[in-house]
């Protein structure tokens, strides 16, 4: 459904965020997706109990990939989890299969959105997720892949590049979340098509995070793929 980009929100009143956030948007909000009907006003209030503001301007379309920078704190998950249900939409995440077996534990983390890989198969985790999507899109059943592309809460030099090969194999956009303490304001606005040049792309999310401030600063990792990954995609 399209609705009101701002309606229901707390926005933040800096309208320089909001000119560079449009900076960086390559979907026209036409084009954007919100969820009034699933949205969870709960979440919302007790985001603003905790001094939380949402920077929500819809989502672009039915699938995408969604990076959550900077990861740098146990509190992320917990806050991201609040914005999740305040904005109503059904995102998943990836997490070990074996994580599921238990039973209260893997039950409650279905719940939440988890969904369980099997690292052991073939195609890795690149391709069964580039496998789901397009499993979503012939079905036409909605599908947001939520990741932490840091992949740890200390510092390391550089990104996992497994987000980028998804949403770049998979041919949909990729959603810039800010996750930002300094301002205390998750901002869910900055969409950005993948052109394949990973050093191209890099450089522009590089621009699109400039100034946002993890809990904890100094662990926040740079934003460029792993050494280790250098040249993939």
């Amino acid at each position: 459904m399209v609705g009101e980009p701002r309606k229901g929100f707390d926005l933040a009143p800096n309208d320089a965020l909001t000119q560079h956030a449009d900076a960086f948007n390559d979907y026209p909000a036409l084009e954007r997706v919100f969820f009034p009907k699933t949205r969870s006003t709960w979440a919302l209030w007790v985001m603003r109990l905790m001094g939380w503001k949402l920077d929500f301007e819809g989502m672009p379309g039915k699938f995408g990939v969604a990076i959550v920078y900077p990861h740098t704190s146990n509190w992320d998950f917990p806050i991201a989890m609040l914005a999740k249900s305040a904005i109503g939409i059904k995102a998943r995440f990836m997490a070990k299969d074996s994580l599921f077996k238990w039973p209260v534990f893997g039950a409650w983390l279905t719940s939440l959105g988890g969904m369980a890989i099997d690292r052991s198969q073939a195609r890795g985790v690149v391709g069964q997720m580039v496998e789901h999507f397009k499993t979503c899109q012939e079905k036409d059943e909605m599908f947001w892949l939520g990741v932490a592309p840091e992949g740890t809460r200390k510092y390391q030099k550089g990104w996992k590049t497994g987000f980028y090969q998804i949403a770049h194999q998979a041919q949909v956009p990729l959603l810039l979340v800010h996750f930002d303490h300094g301002k205390k304001v998750i901002g869910v606005r900055q969409c950005i098509r993948l052109t394949g040049d990973m050093a191209q792309d890099f450089a522009r999310m590089a621009k699109a995070y400039e100034g946002v401030r993890g809990f904890h600063e100094k662990n926040a990792s740079s934003i460029e793929p792993a050494s280790r990954d250098q040249g993939r995609g």
